[in-house]
């Protein structure tokens, strides 16, 4: 076995039944009758993501977060029906093996999918990468252009018509992410409340439905590792639907840093603040052009990807108060939120 930088050892209040769990994987995937060794992912907020090798072939493994979680939220399910079959029509996508309810073997559902190697971007430029004036350029047309293709996945084709339904998917999502932030608030944020009004008063004449990853962002995508211009991978699919695909514009949009952002939001920054990545209105530029879609109304879409952020953060951090995880990645969120739900609200002003 040889160890990567991408994997760390299994923290211990996450780990798993490796014995059981190898127990049940026996004969169910290529390689599996060989001593299995069992790492993590260190990277991601929200489902726990394993690394499992058999010394001649390598797996992953994803489950939801420890403790209690949201109701349709971390849907481990969905997400091995959409990978089983997406891969097929967009090759970026891991294939998925199998998927199990059981809670008995690791405590949870989870599935198991291919292992892509690559280089996943956080708020760090890779040394492989830093040498090189234009990698945050040709890394954010490459994550652009991959999201078009994306829109364009026949999904009738693949058989996932029954994934989600189209009609009022954007009030939908506003509805949606104020229940969940009802209820996994820890204080009071008047914020908040002005948003889902503005949201709600601004509803876009959303006619247009394609596949909806709901999560599209830098970390969420892997890069080759000589070259920035390559996507190799796109992760964590288990809120797809079908939907807007303008929502996963604004979602992108909202974990994007400008220069010019509020020092709170650069501080949280989940990508290399170098100066070489494209300005979020570069990237709605590149998308309008590659996918032929009006823009126009492009800032509702980004308020409602920092609206849906900031129910993402609370549903996190309700669990790191609770004591449900020990991650300390999470003490920020209870500062952080406020200030993310008045930079939204101050957007809805200009």
């Amino acid at each position: 076995m040889s160890l990567t930088t991408d994997t760390i050892p299994v923290r211990p209040d996450e780990a798993l039944d490796e014995q059981k769990l190898a127990a049940y994987l026996h004969g169910k995937l290529t390689g599996s009758d060989q001593p299995l060794t069992v790492r993590q992912f260190p990277g991601g907020k929200a489902n726990l993501t394993y690394h499992l090798d058999y010394g001649t072939h390598e797996y992953v493994l994803r489950r939801p977060p420890l403790g209690p979680v949201a109701p349709g939220a971390h849907d481990m399910g969905r997400e091995y029906s959409v990978l089983s079959v997406l891969h097929q029509s967009f090759p970026k996508a891991p294939k998925a093996f199998l998927f199990e309810e059981n809670t008995d073997i690791i405590g949870a559902p989870f599935f198991i999918m291919e292992r892509r190697h690559g280089l996943v971007v956080r708020s760090n430029m890779p040394d492989k990468f830093s040498e090189m004036n234009d990698a945050g350029a040709r890394m954010s047309m490459a994550l652009v252009d991959t999201l078009a293709d994306l829109h364009r996945v026949d999904y009738q084709k693949l058989g996932l018509q029954t994934l989600g339904k189209t009609e009022g998917f954007i009030e939908r999502q506003v509805e949606g992410w104020y229940k969940r932030w009802t209820a996994a608030k820890h204080q009071e944020i008047p914020d908040m409340e002005a948003l889902y009004s503005w949201l709600i008063s601004n509803l876009p004449d959303s006619s247009d439905h394609t596949l909806v990853h709901n999560d599209y962002k830098l970390d969420n995508a892997m890069f080759s590792f000589e070259n920035p211009d390559q996507l190799v991978a796109v992760f964590d699919w288990d809120m797809c639907t079908l939907g807007d695909p303008l929502s996963d514009v604004g979602s992108l949009l909202c974990y994007w840093i400008n220069p010019e952002d509020p020092p709170f939001f650069k501080s949280v920054q989940m990508m290399p603040s170098d100066g070489s990545f494209l300005s979020r209105d570069q990237l709605t530029a590149r998308y309008a052009e590659k996918s032929g879609r009006d823009i126009s109304h492009i800032s509702f879409y980004h308020i409602l990807g920092l609206f849906r952020l900031v129910g993402i953060a609370a549903q996190i951090y309700i669990r790191y108060v609770r004591g449900q995880t020990k991650d300390k990645r999470f003490a920020f969120f209870g500062e952080a939120i406020p200030l993310i739900a008045r930079f939204a609200l101050d957007i809805s002003h200009r």
